[in-house]
Order: structure tokens, then C-alpha cells, then sequence
């Protein structure tokens, strides 16, 4: 398991590191709402990075409950 948790740290770092950083929710909706349709592709590499990263996050702390238990 302690691979596992390493592999999704450095998933996670890797995220800052990205040519699209990964947004936070709230700055994914102000972009979305101020763009209104142009630049979609930036919106939808941004919105990928936002959802791998809430599922690397929530894997990490999936797997630490069960760790802990």
C-alpha cells in the first residue's frame, strides 16, 4: 500500500507542474463563466485536471482509512 500512496503523491505534485496547472473549483467556475464558450479547449484540459485530481485525492484518502482501520 505505501507504493500506492507514494505513486499518488507524485501524481498529485505532478499536477502543479502541468502546462494547464490543475485549478481549484472555484477558479474552474469563474473561468467557465467568463470565457462563455471560447477557449474551449483549455476549459476541458482544465476540467480533466481538476477531475483526476479530486480522484487521485480521494483514492489517497480511501486508502488511508482503510490503513488506519
Amino acid at each position: 500500500m505505501e507504493n500506492t500512496l507514494d505513486y499518488i503523491e507524485r501524481e498529485l505534485k505532478k499536477l502543479d507542474r502541468c502546462i494547464v496547472a490543475t485549478p481549484t473549483e472555484e477558479y474552474l467556475e469563474r473561468f467557465a463563466s467568463a470565457n462563455h464558450g471560447s477557449n474551449d479547449f483549455l476549459l476541458m484540459q482544465l476540467a480533466k485536471n481538476f477531475g483526476y485530481q479530486l480522484a487521485l485525492v480521494h483514492l489517497r484518502d480511501e486508502l488511508l482509512t482503510n490503513k488506519n482501520q
